[in-house]
């Protein structure tokens, strides 16, 4: 094990034999300071009573709401329901290459996933199998009743997954529990115990599982107590052909409720659930559900309004429900956008679909975009999603004078590509898959840095296996803490040594190789000089550079990059002028450079890709520019197009990925790669 550690530049330290005799025992400096029977440790110490007292349900439903239009905006500005699109970008949602489901949703990628859905992860093969999970949690409900709030949970957990397109006969559940420090107090230790019996009685009354879980009951400090809390997560498989959608697809659209009956005891009845369930999942294996989505919090009105956010298709409401219903809780009830007229027992007709840039509701109205106003602008100044700037117009820069590059010295059916691997990496993997995919044979090599005979022996392989190799590609990931000058140091001096240096220049000089870089790996082609250059070289402040995003944080999601130049060997599979659609994952990479660079890339041709808007013209918007990069400028080449970089990962493709934002996902500059050395 020690040394499989050593070989993936990890460390490792012994720290424990387990032995036939039934103890414990720690030594330290010769003496031996802990020596505990298993026996003790298996009985967790001295048995303990309590007296539990369990507090009768308070109600809990909503305050009524009167009014449309301003019920409508109060709910977007609700915390409970406003935009989180500001946190959730700082985290990486493509990493691994099998994002089915992205958070936000549609064109506009404003509508949220109600549930993960990601392919099982697969190293060298592929598949269509899809984990689905889903949570639900009210914390208001589990304040009045922890009872009648654990139970909902269950029902908002599972619901989440028939939406998504899971069938329900397989969901199995995990609890996140956590409560106030109850001490030796019987009211608050009733608060778990409530809790956990409305749990109970879901997974009686649905007939499913919860296996493991966490529990907690430290969540006090000094007067202030966390709200009874037990968070049911909801798990699954399903298919990639499987999975719904929740943004609006299309105007003239039928919409439809479906919800359960409820009793009298205030919960949905089991039976009516399980049968409405059966009910969606039929009507999604005949092709019938456009977008499907369940009521939580906001109720109706919450959903509607976020299935109208990614595709600008808003709905002019029936009056089959009393402006209140609208905003009530309906815990287990779907809305659904069908594609005909196809009849559904016991579905409500909630209204049509429009392209009116309104929520209509009687003689009342809301302009989605003042809705979207206030959603996105509550948290915007704690967790910021939108920047101001300044329009200023931006050439789509076309090269069309490229040339058949000269073939490389030596051919090969199935070229080699050296993949390196820095601590902080984290994309060799989905980068070996893809080349592989494509014809290469990939090989993944983890540099050891923990000392410096690791280094040296590191550098001798690696030079070696660049003589070996009709390519080298740089993956992205986090490397040196993803810093542009961190990412620098370390990879940087890596390729500057002196047998490396020789090894890259022949490689790419003689024998007519390729290289490239992706995110982290064009930060480290850039400060090498390797782009827009050709060669290492000590680069200085003139030369272009990558630097943090002007919004200040970490960018997750889906841009639409332009193809700019026929130049390099690697886009020959693209057409300059085609777009497409590319997942983007970082904090620093805003390229900048002189306006004399800019205009002699362009003249090179060395401009490859350029960040594009929606009607594909280069821009400076956050949106579709997500690091204010200079010319909306996506990636370079070298002046010869055979050293490529870009900020977006190219490599995260796949059959079933991103089904809920539309694009053209494969640029092609793998195959083109491969296709360049037969």
């Amino acid at each position: 094990f020690l040394a499989l550690a050593d070989k993936e530049n990890l460390e490792a330290t012994l720290v424990a034999h387990v032995t036939e005799e039934p103890r414990l025992t720690m030594t330290w400096n010769g003496k031996r300071i802990v020596d505990i029977s298993r026996e003790f440790l298996n009985s967790n110490g001295a048995e303990k009573h309590i007296q539990i007292q369990a507090a009768h349900a308070r109600p809990y439903g909503k305050p009524s709401v009167t009014a449309f239009a301003e019920g409508m905006k109060a709910l977007a500005a609700d915390l409970n329901v406003c935009s989180k699109r500001g946190l959730s970008e700082r985290f990486d949602s493509t990493i691994g290459a099998g994002t089915v489901l992205m958070p936000f949703g549609g064109k506009n990628q404003m509508t949220p996933a109600q549930a993960m859905a990601h392919l099982i992860s697969v190293e060298k093969g592929h598949t269509d199998d899809v984990s689905i999970m889903a949570y639900g949690y009210n914390p208001y409900i589990t304040e009045a009743s922890p009872y009648h709030g654990a139970y909902l949970a269950v029902v908002e957990s599972i619901t989440k997954l028939v939406s998504a397109g899971a069938d329900f006969e397989d969901v199995y559940l995990t609890f996140q529990e956590y409560f106030e420090k109850p001490g030796r107090d019987p009211a608050r230790w009733g608060k778990p115990l409530s809790a956990l019996l409305g749990a109970y009685r879901a997974q009686l009354d649905f007939g499913i599982a919860s296996i493991g879980g966490k529990d907690s009951m430290s969540g006090s400090f000094e007067h202030i107590d966390v709200p009874p809390t037990l968070v049911s997560f909801a798990v699954t498989t399903a298919k990639t052909a499987d999975i719904l959608t929740g943004e609006f697809k299309k105007a003239g659209h039928r919409v439809l409720l479906l919800a359960p009956k409820y009793g009298t005891d205030g919960l949905p009845v089991a039976s009516s659930l399980l049968d409405n369930f059966k009910k969606v999942s039929a009507l999604r294996r005949a092709g019938k559900i456009a977008a499907s989505y369940t009521v939580t919090y906001g109720g109706i009105a919450e959903a509607v309004m976020k299935m109208a956010f990614g595709n600008d298709v808003c709905m002019k409401f029936a009056a089959t429900l009393p402006v209140e219903n609208l905003f009530a809780y309906h815990y287990g009830a779907f809305v659904l956008e069908l594609t005909d007229d196809t009849a559904v027992e016991g579905a409500l007709l909630l209204g049509e679909t429009c392209t009116c840039g309104k929520l209509v509701y009687g003689d009342e109205a809301v302009t989605l975009d003042e809705l979207l106003t206030i959603y996105e602008g509550r948290l915007e100044s704690v967790f910021r999603s939108n920047i101001e700037h300044t329009p200023r117009e931006i050439p789509a820069y076309t090269y069309t004078e490229g040339k058949a590059q000269k073939a490389p010295a030596v051919l090969a059916a199935k070229p080699r590509v050296l993949i390196p691997v820095f601590p902080g990496t984290n994309c060799e993997f989905d980068t070996a898959k893809a080349m592989r995919d494509a014809g290469a044979e990939p090989e993944i090599m983890v540099l050891n840095n923990k000392t410096s005979e690791g280094i040296s022996r590191t550098i001798e392989c690696f030079a070696k296996a660049v003589k070996e190799s009709q390519m080298i590609f740089i993956p992205g990931g986090f490397s040196g803490g993803d810093e542009p000058d961190g990412s620098g140091k370390f990879i940087t001096a890596f390729f500057r040594s002196a047998a490396i240096k020789d090894a890259v220049t022949e490689l790419l000089d003689v024998r007519g190789g390729l290289m490239a870089g992706i995110c982290n790996g064009f930060q480290a082609l850039i400060k090498l000089g390797l782009v827009p250059y050709g060669k290492i070289i000590d680069t200085d402040a003139d030369c272009p550079t990558l630097t943090y995003n002007t919004i200040a944080r970490h960018q997750s999601r889906m841009v639409r990059v332009r193809v700019c130049s026929n130049l390099s060997p690697w886009l020959s599979e693209a057409k300059v002028g085609e777009i497409y659609t590319v997942p983007i994952s970082h904090g620093e990479g805003r390229f900048l450079a002189s306006d004399a660079c800019v205009a002699a890339l362009a003249k090179n041709g060395q401009i490859a890709t350029q960040y594009v808007d929606a009607a594909g013209a280069p821009a400076y918007d956050v949106h579709f520019n997500p690091n204010d990069s200079v010319a909306a400028i996506e990636g370079i080449t070298s002046p010869d197009g055979r050293v490529f970089g870009k900020m977006g990962h190219a490599e995260r493709i796949g059959a079933g990925l991103y089904q809920n934002v539309p694009g053209n996902y494969d640029i092609g500059m793998f195959r083109a790669a491969v296709k360049f050395f037969k």
